[in-house]
This record gives structure tokens, sequence and C-alpha cells, in this order.
């Protein structure tokens, strides 16, 4: 059975497959999304806010609850989309504005110019550059451990 998932701000209406995740609608529409950890609700990359249809989402489990303490920009209402199986129609899903940090050589790319977006780090969510703030030669050395940061707060939460 197919359920429709409604995706803010791009206003646009989905269809998934009952019991599939969040993150299938989203990748769905070509949206961004890193799955830093490959879906296992490890990282922040997939971090959804649900603007309605909490209760037609399956449960949050521990591993999710544990994921989402430690992004500085959940809620009340924020999930993962990879944990997130559509159980029933009525989910409007809201995507977090900026783009995650997935490759330091994309963003070397961008020195000397400013951000049309703000830049997210992919385990806490945290702004590293606000829209409209210039791309310095700084910012990228300051970045260039994100990657490593990642695979050693995997590796944690792994053996956790």
């Amino acid at each position: 059975m197919v359920k429709t998932v409604r995706l803010e701000p791009i206003a646009q209406d989905t269809e998934v497959q009952t019991n599939a995740n969040l993150l299938a609608a989203l990748l769905a529409e070509d949206l961004h999304v890193l799955k830093e950890c490959g879906g296992r609700g490890m990282c922040a990359t997939c971090h959804v806010y649900i603007k309605q249809g909490m209760d037609s989402l399956s449960p949050m489990s521990r591993r999710e609850q544990r994921t989402l303490e430690v992004i500085t920009t959940a809620n009340p209402n924020s999930r993962l989309a990879c944990q997130s199986r559509v159980l029933a129609d009525g989910v409007v899903v809201e995507v977090p504005t900026g783009m995650y940090i997935d490759a330091i050589e994309d963003v070397e790319a961008l020195i000397g110019r400013r951000t049309e977006q703000d830049l997210l780090h992919p385990i806490t969510g945290e702004v590293v550059v606000e829209t409209g703030k210039l791309i310095t030669r700084s910012v990228i050395n300051q970045l260039t451990d994100v990657r490593l940061q990642v695979g050693q707060y995997l590796a944690r939460t792994r053996d956790a």
C-alpha cells in the first residue's frame, strides 16, 4: 500500500510504500541527503522535523533518541528519516535548511565565494558557515577534520 508524504519547504508530495522510511521519500525527490552512517540511525545527516503526522510514523527507537540528543538543532518534532517508517498518510516533513558538508573538496572549490545556504556539520547539525558568509581558507582548514570526527563518532556509537 502506498502512503503520501508532504515535503516542506519545497511543497512537494511524494509517495512511499507503507512501512518504508522517510529517507526513501527524501531520496525519491532527489534531495541531497548524505546517509553518512548508511541508514543505521547513528548520524544526523537525515535529521528532519515532523510538522504533522508524528503518530503516523513508527515509534522512536533508543538509538534514534540517543542520536537526536547530540544534534544541537533537534527539537521535540525531530526525527531521523532513516529510522522513521511511514505507517499512515498525513505526514508532513520539513527538511532543515542548509547543506551538510560531505566533501571538503567540494567546499574548497568555493573558496572566495559566499555561501548560498548554511553549511551544516554532519554530526551535530550546527551551522559551520552561515548563508552569505565568505568561505575562506581558514574555514576549510577548520573543516578538514569533519570526516575524522564522523568516523570517530560512528565508531563510538557502534561500540555503545
